[in-house]
Parts: C-alpha cells; structure tokens; sequence
C-alpha cells in the first residue's frame, strides 16, 4: 500500500526520543494528564470492539497489541519508529509481527477484519485521514472495523477552547502539541467515514480523547 504524503513521518524524531520513557508518561506528566485519562479503559475498550485479524497502527511500545493478543485476537503491527518497535518487541516476543509502515504505507499477508489505533490517527492532515480511509474501506469486507480512539472535538470551536484552556493553565507543551499536529473534529470523520460506506459512532471517554467505531456497510 502507497500514497503521496508525509502520513505523520514529520513527527518521528518525536517518538524516537521519546520512546524509553513513553510507558511513565502516561501517568507522570501533568500537562497530559486529561489527555491520558482512563487509558487501561481506552485501550481495553478498543481491543473488546474489535475482531479476526486486527492491523494496528502506532504500536507504541505494544501495550494495545498485549490487550489484543490476549483477546486471542491476530495481530499485525504497524509502527514507523525503529525505537518504539524494539521496545515492543522486548515486551511481546513472539507473540506478535510488528513491521515498519504508517497508516499508508504498510504490508499484509492476511485479510483483515479490524483496523485499530490509539493516540495516532492525528498525526495525519485531514486530507491524508480521508486517503487512509479510503484504503481502509477497499480492503474490508461487509461488517470490517476501523476503530480508532484518538483527541478529537465536536467542532472547530471546542478545539479552539481546548488551546486556550491548556494555555491558561500553563500546559504550553500541550498547547504547542494542539496546534503543532492534525486533530480534526467528529463530524468531519463522520463525513469522510459515510463517503467510503461506514456507519460511524463517537464515544467520548474524557475531555480530549473519543473512541471512533466504523462499521463498514
């Protein structure tokens, strides 16, 4: 699978310095502490939504992948950082295939039935989120999955709060993250999702973070 754009590799570096201490982030960062919120429950959310053979994108340091597997769920990880997949790799041996690729550009050997991810889906433009759906949709069958939880807001306008609230509370690296990637709004994603013949539904789990399910038709 192929297209044009940087599909989040801009941001790379980011993770390649971040990746040994990403798992205590979660919970030792102050200015991402909302943005982290119940983050077992999101992740353990989005494995029991899915199903068959699962491809996830950003992998991470694999903590969805474990959720995944244990769900006796195949699964094939996609994850741009070499970083992020040695350190997942450390922690799930075997247990799952964990290639280099993004939401793009990626190789698989099996059909799939679910396509997952967390914390990820902004790195893309809305142009290239559009794109990835396209794909998506051309590779599931009736009743495949995108399930993707990730920060997106119920319009323009809750975005633009979001920024000022972060930056009266001092949060600028949150703030400076906000407007630095892609975060788009539901309905947006609703629309993209109808175009390639999802029927989408939006569960907000804390102030920034919505589990997105789409059901292709």
């Amino acid at each position: 699978m192929g297209w044009g754009g940087k599909m989040g590799r801009e941001f790379l570096d980011i993770f390649e310095k971040w990746a040994n201490t990403y798992d205590t982030s979660l919970t030792n960062d102050t200015e991402y502490q909302e943005v982290f919120r119940h983050y077992d429950y999101i992740l353990s959310e989005v494995a029991k939504r899915s199903f068959g053979h699962v491809v996830e994108f950003g992998t991470g340091t694999g903590n969805l992948t474990k959720k995944l597997i244990d769900l006796g769920l195949k699964v094939t990880g996609i994850e741009p950082s070499l970083s992020m997949r040695k350190l997942a790799e450390d922690k799930l041996g075997n247990l799952a295939i964990i290639s280099d690729g993004d939401f793009l550009q990626f190789e698989i050997d099996v059909p799939p039935n679910t396509f997952t991810s967390t914390y990820a889906f902004h790195h893309l433009t809305d142009e290239e989120k559009e794109a990835a759906i396209s794909c998506y949709s051309k590779l599931l069958s009736t009743g495949g999955k995108i399930v993707f939880a990730d920060t997106m807001f119920e319009s323009n306008e809750s975005y633009l709060k979001a920024i000022q609230s972060a930056l009266d509370n001092g949060y600028t690296n949150l703030a400076e993250d906000l407007q630095r990637e892609y975060y788009t709004t539901i309905p947006k994603l609703d629309k993209m999702l109808a175009a390639y013949k999802f029927v989408s539904s939006f569960n907000k789990v804390n102030d920034f973070v919505w589990i997105m399910e789409a059901v292709k038709q």
